[in-house]
């Protein structure tokens, strides 16, 4: 039998607690209204908008969709709404391959041209870490196909497309490790990498490794174009006074085309701070930033920025393709991360910061 003076004391533990956690139910609420005063412009039923996600200690404490994830059908944005998340993808390629580093597979320092034979010989060595910081002087792929005649969101465009423009060009933009210069080609081709290495596709090898593990069920590389995904957002971009469809066309991976949401994306940015599936090291390798050759340090890591924010570091990455826009980040000290997952051209990056204003409030730098 429980004895009068246990249940006394449990009371009053349990009166003692319910304050502060009635404390801490209103500041969410208040910082929930706050973030919902930032999207009223989109929080309508004749709008696109965003999907957006923050947590705290890896626990989520405001999750909302505003505006609308297909116009013609009058489809809200909710939570589960799955979008286009651009160049958040390239964290999960340059992901998958320091896995296969981690597990002895490759070296950084391998030349590229070891897994990608068709990379042409440029007389200068090209390694898989120049591709990962961007440093590698590779032509964009973006650039090179708009010069061969390809539309954007107009032309399908594959890995194949892309390896026919890269495999005919003669020289670089300048000597690898030389400088940095934000390339997608490189991007995709840690996709062959991984492809030649692991003999799956990207889309399987981070679905097997790593989305399957963190129960990011909504997460996959789309290599399909003509894939039925349910519950997607379409694009969107201005037209007058009113909207027009912006979607991608491709089936090209690495630099781009992961779909996810917003929670998702707060899974990942937990495991990069836990590493939980990858382990430790693993995390810390993928926020080490690149060098050059005279041995200065560049922002980028692994397919992450590493910036300061109001005097902390701020760890994340943004995306944009077509109407498409995202961004996830995360603040190690305050063990804070935002996500937002948008169909129409909205300033992420800006966005998420005022996010985190309104959590960090008395704990940032003064502007």
């Amino acid at each position: 039998m429980v004895s009068v003076r246990t249940l006394t004391l449990a009371g009053l533990v349990a009166l003692a607690l319910t304050p502060i956690a009635a404390s801490a139910a209103a500041a969410d609420s208040s910082n929930s209204a706050k973030v919902d005063a930032l999207f009223s412009a989109w929080d309508n039923t004749r709008s696109p908008g965003c999907s957006v996600a923050v947590s705290r200690d890896h626990t989520i404490v405001h999750s909302r969709g505003y505006g609308m994830a297909n116009l013609e059908y009058g489809v809200p944005i909710g939570r589960d709404t799955i979008f286009h998340v651009a160049s958040v993808s390239k964290q999960f390629a340059a992901a998958a391959v320091m896995l296969l580093a981690e597990q002895g597979r490759v070296s950084l320092d391998d030349e590229a041209r070891k897994y990608v034979p068709q990379l042409p010989d440029f007389g200068r060595s090209i390694t898989i870490r120049h591709l990962i910081h961007h440093t590698s002087g590779l032509r964009d792929q973006w650039a090179l196909l708009g010069f061969s005649g390809w539309r954007q969101s107009r032309d399908l465009i594959t890995d194949d497309d892309v390896m026919s423009v890269v495999s005919r060009q003669r020289d670089l933009n300048f000597a690898p490790g030389e400088r940095y210069s934000y390339s997608n080609t490189g991007y995709t081709l840690l996709g062959q990498i991984v492809r030649a290495t692991a003999g799956k596709s990207l889309r399987e090898f981070t679905t097997e490794r790593f989305f399957t593990p963190l129960r990011m069920s909504s997460s996959h590389f789309r290599d399909d174009f003509t894939e039925l995904v349910p519950n997607a957002a379409v694009g969107y971009e201005r037209s007058g006074d009113g909207f027009r469809n912006s979607v991608t066309n491709f089936n090209t991976v690495g630099a781009t085309s992961l779909l996810s949401t917003s929670e998702d994306l707060l899974k990942w940015a937990a495991n990069l701070q836990t590493g939980e599936v990858g382990g430790e090291r693993f995390a810390r390798r993928m926020i080490e930033q690149g060098r050059l050759n005279d041995g200065s340090k560049i922002q980028y890591a692994a397919g992450l920025d590493v910036t300061n924010y109001r005097g902390l570091q701020l760890i994340g990455h943004s995306g944009a393709d077509a109407g498409y826009r995202a961004y996830v980040g995360y603040l190690p000290a305050p063990r804070l991360a935002v996500a937002l997952t948008c169909n129409t051209v909205i300033a992420t990056s800006a966005l998420a910061k005022q996010i985190a204003d309104v959590y960090l409030a008395g704990q940032l730098d003064a502007v």
